[in-house]
């Protein structure tokens, strides 16, 4: 990362003496214990070149079904797509012709147009993409874990030096732990490399007041880590630090970790490809915002490649009530076609494509019909999503919609199914029961089958 000192090979007595300038996990909400304990319970684990990982582009706000993947160019001007259709690399398949790039390799990605729920919320909508239950009473609190707290419990020990979940770059309703507990939590980058140049994860910032002479001495420097854990630990995470601290710079410090958050060592050309550092636009009373989430792309795709099981990216906010149109056109749909497209086509160039999938959707689609203010409604009846790699097969189409885009005309299938196929690419075990917080056991997945057809 430009800006910030990295130490070399040779210097490694010097790094691991100065890991108390890096408050990483703490910052970014995962709990440094709790990952130590992981670790040791791993030892002897080594990191598995080439294993599974999940990359979810969360679409948050509902993407327009008609505006992506199921266009409907033969319906009725009311509910039509705003835009036309355009033919793909695979023949007979037809998407929105604002996505030219996402359709000339649609031979490596496939779609799903039947999808379908009840719950028109949000947050409520999150969490049951997330974790395959339905919502409590407050929708933006888990009640159960999110698929990708299940892998953390589950997966953690694949690669030590890396948390197992990522959230890029902070959290949103739906993804957290639950009675999972504090160490299942996602590690948050809160840096956001779409708006931030140099891109800098902020607990690797050097605390100017520790010098190296505060260090030298290893009691002094358990101290120090210990009062830094105490300020940067959530309540819920405070418990002591023990024999796992001489390990802490091990995760902290490690060139897994380093190298795999130094987005600044991509390329430019890469960079460009994914669409670099283009502007966000904040939202208006009349409009939603545009947004800028293509480096997030980018990133996502390093940190698989680093060995992390499951990251999540918030590509909110799709929620186009009013000038559904203009929104779509001038912001979503061209940003969207470039960053989705390069990131395909770069996992497949350097043949991750196979072990990452990478699953695209909302939590819902939107009416069939435009509203009065010519944008689109809330609506979980049908929707589609997009999945690539990790044993999809590209170029197919698994269900329709009906003639209007209004319900689901053949193979309907519901979130639990989407999340099926995501644990079975990643190995994790559905049948696996945890106990909630009154100590009931609850399976990973109350039901659900894969999505077979695309496998």
């Amino acid at each position: 990362m430009s800006g910030t000192h990295f130490i070399g090979p040779q210097q490694a007595s010097v790094s691991r003496r100065g890991f108390v300038r890096a408050g990483l996990l703490g910052s970014c909400g995962l709990s440094l214990s709790a990952m130590l304990r992981m670790r040791s319970a791993a030892a002897g684990n080594r990191h598995r070149s080439g294993a599974p990982s999940v990359i979810i582009l969360w679409m948050r706000g509902g993407p327009s079904q008609h505006e992506t993947w199921d266009p409907k160019p033969d319906a009725p001007v009311e509910y039509r797509g705003y835009f036309g259709s355009t033919a793909t690399a695979v023949d007979g398949i037809r998407i929105c012709d604002m996505l030219p790039k996402s359709a000339a390799i649609m031979d490596k990605w496939s779609i799903v147009r039947s999808l379908y729920h009840r719950d028109a919320g949000h947050s409520s909508g999150d969490q049951l993409c997330f974790t395959g239950y339905p919502s409590g009473p407050r929708p933006d609190v888990n009640t159960y874990p999110s698929c990708g707290s299940v892998v953390a419990r589950q997966l953690s020990h694949r690669n030590p030096e890396l948390p197992a979940y990522v959230m890029v770059p902070r959290r949103v309703p739906g993804v957290d732990p639950a009675y999972l507990g504090a160490g299942c939590a996602p590690f948050e980058t809160q840096a956001d490399p779409a708006r931030t140049e140099p891109f800098r994860i902020p607990g690797l910032i050097r605390d100017p007041s520790l010098t190296l002479e505060r260090v030298q001495d290893r009691r002094s420097l358990l101290r120090d880590f210990d009062r830094l854990r105490k300020t940067t630990d959530h309540a819920a995470q405070s418990a002591a630090v023990d024999a796992f601290q001489a390990q802490a710079w091990d995760i902290l410090l490690g060139d897994r970790a380093r190298e795999a958050f130094d987005l600044d060592a991509e390329p430019q050309q890469i960079r460009q490809r994914y669409g670099f550092m283009e502007p966000y636009i904040a939202p208006t009373p009349d409009r939603c915002g545009v947004p800028a989430w293509s480096q997030r792309f980018l990133l996502a795709r390093r940190l698989v490649e680093a060995g992390v099981p499951l990251v999540t990216v918030d590509c909110r906010w799709w929620d186009t009530h009013v000038k559904g149109y203009e929104t779509m056109r001038d912001g979503f749909l061209p940003r969207w076609d470039q960053a989705y497209s390069a990131l395909i086509t770069d996992l497949a160039e350097r043949g991750l494509l196979q072990q990452t999938m990478v699953l695209a959707w909302g939590e819902f689609g939107r009416t069939p019909r435009v509203n009065a203010t010519g944008g689109r409604d809330h609506y979980p009846n049908v929707f589609s999503a997009a999945l690539a790699g990790g044993g999809i097969q590209g170029g197919r189409v698994l269900g329709s919609s009906d003639s209007k885009g209004a319900e689901p005309l053949s193979s309907p299938r519901q979130p639990q199914d989407v999340l099926a196929t995501v644990y079975r690419h990643l190995g994790i075990d559905t049948a696996q029961n945890y106990p909630d917080h009154s100590g009931r056991p609850s399976p990973v997945l109350p039901f659900g089958e894969p999505l077979h057809e695309l496998l």
